[in-house]
């Protein structure tokens, strides 16, 4: 089969229809399709890739001089030219500042992750102080509830149990004050020495309903205990992002719980923006349904708003943003502020 004389024929009877190479490709694919039985694979492969490429410079050549322009609007038959939708960002993942190397065994389910509100004089880049791990392990009939957070704002020495008083310890090489009352609240309890300030609380006790040694609670506590790291490199997942914020204004605080809005298998998140030195910061969380109200505002990102304004505490709440639930954003600020942050949020695709 001679593909160059057969493209040559094909372009030489639709010469009057240049540049319209879907009439072109059609027929010579049917001119194609004839000598399929006499035409072994690979050479029809490359046949296609040479009719493409010669069909891409024939109609490019002979394409009026206007069509070589980038289309920017309505063409000259009125219609619109198509243009791709820039893609969605993905929402980023937030860093827990430490990591759990140890869990007791079992099924371990996170109830709470998230960063306490702070500051520090020494890190203004660093407006957060501490995490938190709120979890639960599941290893048959027996359940642990698992707490874990830096207490930066407390050292050791003020340490303050649930159950009884404290003793020293050594954990790790850090010193620290532990206690262990396996019926009473707070089952194993221990304040170590924090790398940089302060102190790491944690807390291993039964779910009640379940039972648990002294010694198990003990021995899980101090492991759970020497196996932090910091700084870590776990991160979280939450169901929306803040993306930009206006200037001046930064993340403050995030939490990502289990359940909420979506239902028991997605997760609330709530963020608080603002400077981090001055509060109350701007609110931004999943919210229920039930609890919108207000007037109809701008829409945002394609959803309906509703505004609410009570004696200068706002809220905006974006409907449906996350599935079926809204977004509240919430705070004292300027209802101009508001909607600058909703502008930006992350939303689930």
């Amino acid at each position: 089969m001679d593909i160059e004389n057969l493209i040559k024929d094909t372009f030489t009877a639709h010469e009057p229809d240049a540049p319209d190479s879907d009439q072109v490709l059609a027929a010579t694919r049917e001119r194609l399709d004839r000598r399929r039985a006499v035409v072994s694979r690979p050479l029809a492969a490359a046949g296609v890739v040479l009719l493409v490429l010669a069909a891409v410079a024939v109609v490019a050549l002979n394409r009026p001089a206007r069509d070589s322009q980038v289309a920017t609007g309505a063409g000259p038959t009125g219609g619109s030219a198509a243009v791709a939708a820039p893609a969605k960002p993905a929402i980023a993942e937030l860093a827990m500042p430490y990591s759990l190397g140890w869990l007791p065994p079992g099924k371990a389910d996170y109830l709470a992750r998230r960063i306490n509100i702070g500051g520090s004089a020494a890190h203004p880049d660093k407006p957060v102080y501490g995490g938190e791990y709120m979890l639960t392990v599941t290893s048959g009939p027996q359940v642990l509830l698992v707490d874990v957070q830096e207490m930066r704002m407390m050292p050791v020495g003020q340490a303050a149990f649930k159950s009884g008083p404290g003793r020293p310890v050594t954990i790790g090489g850090r010193a620290g004050v532990e206690s262990s009352h396996s019926g009473g609240p707070g089952g194993y309890e221990v304040y170590l020495t924090h790398p940089d300030g302060g102190s790491l609380y944690v807390n291993v006790a039964a779910e009640p309903g379940s039972t648990a040694s002294a010694q198990q609670l003990t021995d899980a506590g101090r492991r759970v205990a020497e196996n932090v790291t910091f700084p870590g490199k776990a991160t979280v997942t939450p169901a929306f992002g803040l993306g930009k914020l206006p200037d001046g204004l930064r993340m403050c605080t995030f939490d990502v719980e289990k359940g909420g809005p979506s239902g028991p298998s997605g997760s609330r998140t709530s963020y608080s923006v603002g400077t981090c030195a001055t509060l109350p910061p701007v609110q931004v969380r999943s919210d229920e349904p039930g609890r919108v109200r207000g007037t109809a505002g701008q829409p945002v990102q394609g959803h309906e708003t509703r505004y609410v304004d009570e004696h200068g505490y706002r809220t905006l709440w974006i409907l449906k943003a996350v599935h079926d639930a809204p977004i509240a954003v919430a705070g004292p600020g300027a209802q101009a502020e508001l909607y600058a942050i909703a502008d930006h949020l992350v939303l689930p695709r």
